[in-house]
């Protein structure tokens, strides 16, 4: 079953959007468009995320992935087309239905950790809770659990500017599990960290997906991260999603040339040894031609743990 679907979404800024809208939808391109005033960020995107799923949206800087991930949760007006969340239609809400939709089942990580340097790694990961107007002993105890959970449960006392960037990433992440939101929207929530760190985080994040399941969309430039934590891709070029499918999918059966090249030097080995061993999961079973292919379980490897700056 779909959590969230985007149903023919357009995002047009400049001049006489709802026009360019028209101009697109009859085969105008971008650079014409701009030649108008008008810069047609997101084209006619439409996917569904299922329950349990992790969504990755990937592309290079430019192609319009974070401008269409903040439609998702209205932090940006679409110029044309919808967004339904679990059957409600988020894009008619008016601002206090959605500002209370955000603030209790969609949750966002920020590449940037957005952690406040006057409060405490507990306080922090209890913001989205106090927002809510959670009173402050239920805020405590379920920002410590989700502390507990991302492997930061001793350093809630501590203040952000005490931790690693991975642990503060980590800070970010607790704060939009603590909320319990059903979804959750990572915006290159691993980009700004080192390697080794980042490494780490993503397999905390598979870690907990296998204990949590929560559906996910996560937007990322790195061809290796989208394949390592997507259930799905959806590939955006130039402000459209050119190809959207499993890593395997992806990887066999590229849509064009564009795609073939992204992932020309993928192991194709590794990605394909993943595929065999998921023989179930989110979206099993929905085999009809544009709906979630049959996933499978991942293998919940070890690491996460919080890393000392010493």
């Amino acid at each position: 079953m779909s959590l969230l679907e985007a149903d023919h979404l357009f995002k047009v800024f400049g001049k006489h959007p709802d026009d360019a809208v028209e101009r697109l939808r009859s085969g105008a391109g971008r650079e014409e468009l701009r030649e108008d005033g008008a810069t047609a960020a997101v084209v006619d995107a439409c996917f569904e995320v299922g329950e349990g799923e992790i969504f990755v949206i990937m592309g290079l800087s430019g192609s319009g992935k974070s401008t269409l991930l903040r439609m998702l949760n209205g932090l940006a007006e679409p110029t044309a087309g919808r967004v339904l969340f679990d059957g409600q239609e988020l894009t008619a809400l008016n601002g206090r239905e959605l500002r209370s939709v955000r603030s209790h089942r969609i949750s966002m990580v920020f590449q940037h950790f957005a952690l406040f340097p006057h409060r405490t790694v507990l306080e922090n990961a209890g913001y989205g809770l106090e927002q809510q107007g959670v009173d402050r002993g239920e805020r405590d105890r379920r920002a410590a659990e989700a502390l507990e959970l991302v492997g930061l449960g001793e350093w809630k006392d501590s203040w952000p500017d005490e931790l690693s960037g991975g642990m503060q990433q980590r800070v970010g992440l607790a704060r939009a599990l603590a909320t319990d939101a059903d979804l959750l929207l990572m915006d290159e929530s691993f980009s700004a960290l080192d390697p080794l760190i980042r490494r780490e985080m993503q397999e905390q994040l598979l870690q907990l997906q296998q204990q949590l399941r929560k559906s996910i969309v996560f937007i990322t430039h790195d061809l290796n991260e989208a394949m390592r934590l997507g259930d799905r891709i959806a590939v955006m070029r130039d402000g459209r999603i050119v190809q959207q499918g499993t890593p395997a999918e992806i990887v066999l059966a590229p849509a064009d040339d564009y795609v073939a090249a992204f992932v020309e030097d993928v192991d194709r080995d590794r990605v394909l040894g993943r595929a065999a061993v998921r023989p179930g999961g989110p979206g099993a079973d929905r085999g009809a031609a544009g709906e979630v292919p049959q996933q499978a379980p991942r293998d919940a490897a070890a690491g996460g743990k919080a890393v000392n700056r010493g």
